[in-house]
């Protein structure tokens, strides 16, 4: 038998909803929050990577507040392009959001130069002045959260509608993650050092299609 012929047919159509059947046999008979299940999934689907099933946390009810953040037209924010790019904003746009990044913008470039910090935390600081309901949605930079955490400590922002905290790395990445876990703020954390831009996007993407109607897209 060739490699070929190992091949499942299966119409492009098809294709992610064959892919979480695959993944529902293989969780077997793992009991998932119900509330929380299709987000594990959304997020397994873009890894295929089980752990997360173990290491995503959810604050009290984080899913369905961010379901009806959505509905209610809130924008998100990302610290990174590659997030803003994965992000269903047709979806988004249906309920009146948009995606903010502000990681290029020369005035990030030139604040984060003169104060000697990174970009990510200086776009927390731009998101901060957006003066409307936010998700943040960071996927690579643990300094983004460093920075939300000590401007909501300090007073200095609104507090969001929700904390999406999965970035991925080595330097401060798993501390930043369990600071926003310190927060009376509602959160969806990947613990440990595992994340990404990908992540970030998957779980935008689980709410905003749960808050359609649909499951998948």
């Amino acid at each position: 038998m060739s490699g070929l012929d190992r091949l499942e047919f299966v119409k492009p159509a098809d294709i992610e909803g064959r892919s979480f059947e695959i993944i529902g046999q293989e969780l077997g008979e793992r009991k998932l929050d119900p509330e929380n299940e299709l987000v594990i999934k959304r997020v397994i689907h873009t890894t295929a990577d089980f752990e997360y099933a173990d290491t995503l946390t959810f604050s009290p009810h984080a899913t369905t507040i961010g379901v009806d953040a959505f509905k209610a037209g809130t924008s998100i924010v990302t610290d990174t392009k590659m997030a803003q790019a994965g992000i269903n904003k047709r979806v988004l746009g249906r309920f009146g959001g948009t995606v903010h990044n502000f990681i290029s913008d020369e005035e990030t470039v030139a604040r984060a130069k003169e104060r000697g910090l990174t970009r990510s935390a200086i776009s927390m600081e731009r998101a901060a002045e957006l003066n409307e309901p936010l998700v943040f949605a960071i996927g690579n930079a643990p300094t983004a959260l460093v920075r939300l955490y000590e401007m909501l400590r300090a007073g200095q922002m609104e507090k969001p509608a929700l904390i999406i905290g999965v970035p991925v790395g080595f330097v401060n990445v798993v501390e930043s993650k369990e600071l926003i876990m310190e927060l009376d703020v509602p959160y969806i954390v990947a613990r440990g050092r595992k994340g990404g831009s990908n992540v970030a996007a998957a779980i935008c993407n689980a709410l905003l299609y749960l808050a359609s109607g649909n499951e998948r897209s």
